[in-house]
């Protein structure tokens, strides 16, 4: 027997920046014959006859990344059940380091890549033998060295950036949460649930959650029954502004949410607290987390 027939048949590429955030992949949700649909997982794919399993990683990253990443080091070996959801596989997983723009690759298979950290992967659909891998690596990194107070600071700011608010509606209603399905072609988290929300523009905040709350469902509110519940401060995972998202709980309201902007909501639906829907968008999950737990605020993905 060859040494490559002992290899495993599935190799995967796991790439971490130097602000320890991994390079994930989302795979398509409409194909039901590959494997993982529809979850956030890492290049990859199965060895060709005649290649090793580090050949089959450094093509598969080139063919679905154009990156050509030196110094791949085997990592571990993960199982990975196959699409009939019997069968098991194995699959090589390889470690590399790469610090590139995410938005810059191309997507030739499934629909974009991202970088995470850990923190914001606990709201994603990931793919378990990833999560899995990522996990263990998470595990093998040494502790930070704690500072003294008189050498402790905080990392200075280079640069300076405006931030984009946005404005998010928390409505509760017998232990259920409003929440619309983003239609697949809009701009931002298709075909995932949302709060109802928007941009500020140059207006009140209490305003804009006003008009965006009846452009959106039709329903009435005023700003004087609006009030300030979370506020949640991340990084554009897209690469542009940082954003503030405001969180805001009516207290009373007139009219049922109805779709009024098709092509951005399908529909509108309200859910038990304590069974959202999937996919959700990260920072509304976290969102409403904080405010069952009583916390005003969230900072959410940055390194």
């Amino acid at each position: 027997m060859s040494d490559e027939s002992l290899e495993p048949l599935g190799t995967a590429v796991l790439l971490v920046n130097p602000a320890g955030q991994y390079l994930l992949h989302l795979r398509d949700a409409n194909k039901p014959w590959i494997c993982d649909p529809g979850t956030w997982s890492v290049p990859g794919g199965n060895r060709e006859p005649g290649e090793s399993s580090r050949q089959a990683a450094e093509r598969e990253l080139l063919e679905e990344t154009g990156l050509t990443v030196p110094d791949l080091a085997p990592f571990t070996v993960v199982d990975s059940l196959a699409p009939n959801g019997r069968t098991k596989g194995r699959i090589q997983v390889y470690l590399g380091a790469w610090d590139g723009d995410a938005d810059a690759l191309p997507v030739t298979e499934g629909i974009m890549y991202r970088w995470f950290d850990t923190a914001t992967m606990r709201y994603l659909t990931m793919c378990p033998w990833t999560k899995w891998a990522i996990d263990l690596h998470r595990a093998q990194q040494p502790e930070p060295v704690p500072q003294s107070v008189a050498t402790a600071a905080p990392a200075p700011v280079n640069l300076t950036r405006p931030h984009i608010v946005g404005v998010h509606l928390y409505l509760e209603r017998d232990g259920r949460v409003l929440l619309g399905l983003r239609h697949p072609d809009s701009p931002f988290a298709g075909s995932v649930h949302h709060f109802l929300a928007g941009h500020c523009e140059q207006e009140p905040a209490t305003g804009a959650m006003v008009r965006e709350a009846w452009e959106e469902a039709g329903l009435r509110i005023r700003p004087g029954d609006l009030d300030l519940v979370h506020v949640v401060h991340c990084p554009d995972q897209l690469g542009g502004l940082p954003r503030v998202q405001l969180v805001y709980q009516a207290r009373v309201w007139e009219g049922e949410a109805v779709v009024r902007e098709p092509d951005r909501c399908v529909s509108w639906d309200w859910w038990p607290l304590d069974a959202l829907p999937e996919p959700i968008v990260p920072y509304t999950h976290a969102a409403i987390e904080g405010i069952r737990a009583g916390r005003l605020s969230t900072e959410l993905g940055w390194p």
